[in-house]
């Protein structure tokens, strides 16, 4: 089941809508891709895992693993994945998690409600319950935040 998510989230990567370049933080990489009529639910959310070691590594083994999501955000977390030819894209890289701005404009319940329900016009799948229990979900975003710390 996980190579059949896999490749749909590489299909869509190959054939899917793109817009500008995510490379700095700017207007398009800032703006939320939540819906307008859901984002402020979404932004009451909060992780209830706190940001441990223990839970950010438990959230980079599943990072690495089971979610696969350095294939596209990179092992490194700057949005350009191992596979990934950045000329021969149209529009924008996966999100740079390292991209302070970025980091900074995005709540925890925003990056959940994209990992449980995709970002339309990107190749960002549904991921919950698919792929990640709410819990591993948490701590995949402890992770994701360490990647914006000093």
């Amino acid at each position: 089941m996980h190579l059949y998510v896999l490749f749909m989230v590489c299909m869509a990567a190959a054939l899917g809508p793109w817009g500008p370049p995510a490379f700095g933080a700017d207007d398009a990489v800032l703006r939320p891709r939540v819906p307008t009529d859901k984002i402020e639910e979404a932004k009451t959310w909060s992780n209830p895992f706190d940001a441990t070691s223990e839970n950010i590594e438990k959230g980079k083994a599943i990072f690495h693993g089971k979610a696969f999501c350095a294939t596209c955000h990179g092992k490194d977390g700057k949005g350009l994945g191992s596979d990934i030819d950045q000329g021969s894209f149209k529009g924008p890289l996966p999100r740079n998690f390292t991209d302070k701005e970025w980091q900074a404009a995005r709540t925890d319940g925003e990056l959940f409600w994209i990992l449980k329900h995709g970002s339309k016009g990107t190749a960002m799948a549904s991921f919950i319950p698919l792929i990640l229990t709410e819990e591993e979900a948490w701590q995949v975003l402890r992770y994701v935040r360490s990647f914006g710390q000093p």
